[in-house]
């Protein structure tokens, strides 16, 4: 059995080097013993490996809850979504334990979505205000366990202020040394100190690693020496953007911060963007904003001249100036606290590119319905859809049912946000029209249901065949002139 698996934490107690965040879970979760809480969900956030599924599972077992399980190998629609999410607040089902948990009677289910920061176009299509409405309205405890909490307060805005954020942070190599030593001890392995010390290092924070590295070296031995343990490669750890604007406002490091500057996988205009957007906030002392600011324009001078010349070798230049420069610049040790706000630039333009996704589909949808092109819908047609969608709530069931409208669809022509109440109030609406006419279809008899006619339309009495024939014309060729003289036509012959 896999080490990872069998050596899990079964309760929080046991989740190593983070009991601020454990204490903050825990202290949620009793919130649910009195009834519903004000906040119905939870953001596990951190790197991975540092244990936020683990310790999501851990809860459900220590307060006896049941769970409900999404990832990102799930497909998670919108439908996906709700038909989990309702079926573990409204169904009866089993704990780990065994004990039978009766949702009428009071039995809680943790509904867990993993990696939900991560949702991918029409695979995921509607997840994000599935969710939205999940941590809004759900009866059982929900958490969401991501790794960029950004990225998921980009796609769901209302998940700032709808749920509690717990920072799970990477354990220090001599706690997770400590706990690696149990497990070596629970499997009568003997493991040298230094390689110990090695084993917790490499893993850079991942507990998950660590243990598997243990078990790598530990199979089919009673010792782990230093040499076996040298054999490991360190784990290479991507670092994040959030991590570089920490060394460089907060740190006071200028080293540190160009190291991490070069190791970073991002276009150094993006670091600059970055550093523009948050300078202003961390850098309260006048003197330090000037000299800050110095030290950047010089950095874009740098990535200026990358474009007008096309050498490249100009981008080390830029980031030591925008790393190591801006760091040194700040002499102050004021440190505001507030997190890092996302480049603006950057916010608008990813927004417009979805608002003009989103535009495309409409003008094709109502292109469609109305016979047209859809240049001509978005220049003479649009305009006025929206205005009538926006200010007549009696057309918006009717159009979103016709035009089979997804949420950031209808949003868009009620110029109102996916997430909000009135839309989802006019897709429920949507659902329940649908749901009405398939139970009348269902319940008329089969002979109704085969006619094709409908009944606005009467339906067309039947000529007798005898009168058909009295009233049908002769031809032409049969009829007799009343002049006997006449000149015969050429189809008498």
């Amino acid at each position: 059995m896999d080490w990872t698996e069998k050596y899990r934490p079964s309760t929080l107690s046991e989740v190593i080097g983070n009991p601020t965040a454990v204490n903050s879970l825990r202290s949620w979760a009793r919130s649910w013993e009195e009834g519903t809480p004000a906040v119905r969900a939870a953001v596990l956030m951190g790197s991975p490996g540092v244990g936020k599924t683990t310790s999501a599972e851990a809860l459900a077992r220590e307060m006896g809850w049941g769970i409900v399980e999404m990832n990102a190998s799930d497909q998670r629609t919108a439908g996906e979504i709700e038909r989990i999410a309702i079926g573990g607040a409204l169904n009866d089902t089993f704990s780990d334990d065994g004990s039978f948990l009766r949702a009428s009677s009071g039995g809680r289910k943790l509904i867990v979505l993993d990696e939900a920061d991560n949702f991918f176009g029409n695979a995921d299509r509607g997840a994000s205000t599935a969710v939205a409405k999940l941590i809004r309205e759900s009866s059982q405890p929900v958490i969401l366990i991501v790794n960029d909490f950004y990225g998921l307060s980009r796609k769901i805005p209302s998940v700032k202020e709808k749920t509690i954020q717990i920072t799970f942070k990477k354990p220090q190599a001599g706690t997770m040394a400590k706990a690696l030593y149990r497990i070596a001890d629970a499997e009568g392995v003997e493991v040298e100190p230094a390689a110990m010390e090695l084993i917790a290092e490499n893993a850079s924070g991942d507990m998950r690693a660590a243990v598997r590295n243990l078990e790598s070296l530990a199979i089919g031995q009673d010792v782990v020496t230093l040499e076996m343990a040298e054999g490991l490669s360190s784990r290479d750890v991507r670092t994040d953007i959030f991590e570089l604007m920490g060394a460089v406002f907060r740190s006071g490091d200028p080293e540190k911060a160009r190291r991490i500057g070069f190791d970073i996988d991002e276009e150094p205009r993006n670091i600059l963007s970055w550093i523009d957007e948050n300078m202003p906030t961390e850098c309260t002392d006048h003197g330090d904003l000037v000299r800050g600011y110095e030290r950047l324009s010089r950095a874009d001078i740098f990535l200026s001249r990358v474009m007008s010349r096309q050498y490249y070798g100009f981008w080390s230049y830029a980031k030591d100036m925008m790393t190591f420069g801006v760091c040194a610049s700040k002499q102050s040790r004021s440190r505001p606290g507030s997190r890092m706000n996302f480049p603006g630039v950057a916010r608008k333009i990813s927004a417009g590119k979805k608002v003009r996704e989103i535009r495309g589909i409409v003008c094709l949808k109502l292109a469609e319905h109305l016979h047209t092109t859809s240049r001509r819908v978005q220049n003479d047609v649009l305009p006025y859809v929206r205005a009538i969608v926006s200010n007549d709530a009696g057309i918006r069931v009717p159009l979103a049912e016709a035009m089979s409208l997804e949420p950031e669809e209808l949003a868009f022509l009620m110029q109102k946000k996916a997430d909000s109440k009135a839309v989802t109030s006019v897709l429920e609406q949507v659902e329940k029209a649908r749901e009405a006419r398939i139970i009348e279809g269902l319940s008329k008899p089969p002979s109704e249901s085969r006619d094709l006619v409908p009944e606005t339309h009467p339906k067309a009495e039947k000529v007798p065949e005898k009168q058909e024939k009295q009233e049908r014309p002769a031809p032409a060729a049969t009829r007799k002139t009343n002049n006997s003289k006449a000149q015969k036509s050429l189809f008498d012959f």
